[in-house]
């Protein structure tokens, strides 16, 4: 999905002494490093850390994963977003449409109620293609509304706070940064990766994310 974006803007760093020189350390190292708090004669082994995150990570060793952050950039739609900022072990920054203009829409493609979870929909085959068709003109028919009724209130000075009711969550994009520590972003990625009880467009932005995260963070 087009409107789903992300990228990895930062994450922890660490220096530490390795036999007296200054030292950076990655993602593994450092969750290896702290995993290593009661064994200070091995905390500088850094070959294995790579084999001790997996081994914290298959049985359920989380609290190490607590000592990084990572903050990712991400590009969706606001019905998403407000699924995202549910999960509350994260802090969050969200463009406002109180302070500027909403001026990004998008469309959404046709789903079908899926017969028996309602966590699910099923995306409209061919067999229905005409009603595909007709949610698509729909949704292009309401942005051009919006946007010609949310013009008409900010250039009659309404508010832009007053303005934006006007806006259709899941037609606007929105931008936010999501922060939160490596345990909190394992737990999210579980949850909304799992296609039977996630929304297919927020399944879609989680698996971004965790491409974007695993080009710093090697693990499953």
């Amino acid at each position: 999905m087009e409107f789903n974006k992300a990228r990895v803007v930062s994450y922890s760093t660490m220096q530490i002494e390795d036999n007296g020189s200054i030292k950076n350390l990655n993602l593994l190292e450092q969750v290896a490093y702290c995993a290593r708090v009661s064994n200070p004669e091995n905390q500088n082994n850094h070959l294995t850390s790579e084999k001790l995150c997996k081994y914290l990570l298959k049985h359920h060793h989380y609290s190490p994963f607590e000592m990084v952050n990572i903050c990712v950039e991400i590009e969706t739609t606001r019905d998403i977003s407000r699924q995202i900022i549910r999960h509350r072990s994260f802090s969050f920054q969200e463009f406002s449409q109180r302070y500027a203009l909403a001026t990004n829409f998008t469309t959404r493609e046709c789903r079908l109620q899926h017969p028996t979870n309602r966590q699910m929909s099923l995306v409209a085959g061919a067999d229905n293609k005409e009603l595909s068709e007709k949610f698509a003109s729909l949704q292009q028919e309401l942005i051009q509304k919006e946007k010609e009724y949310y013009d008409f209130c900010i250039y009659n000075n309404i508010a832009k706070e007053q303005s934006r009711v006007i806006l259709s969550e899941g037609l606007t994009k929105t931008k936010l940064y999501m922060n939160g520590t490596l345990r909190s972003w394992i737990h999210y990625l579980n949850v909304r990766t799992n296609k039977d009880d996630t929304q297919a467009e927020h399944v879609d932005l989680a698996l971004k994310i965790k491409e974007e995260i695993h080009k710093i963070f090697p693990l499953e």
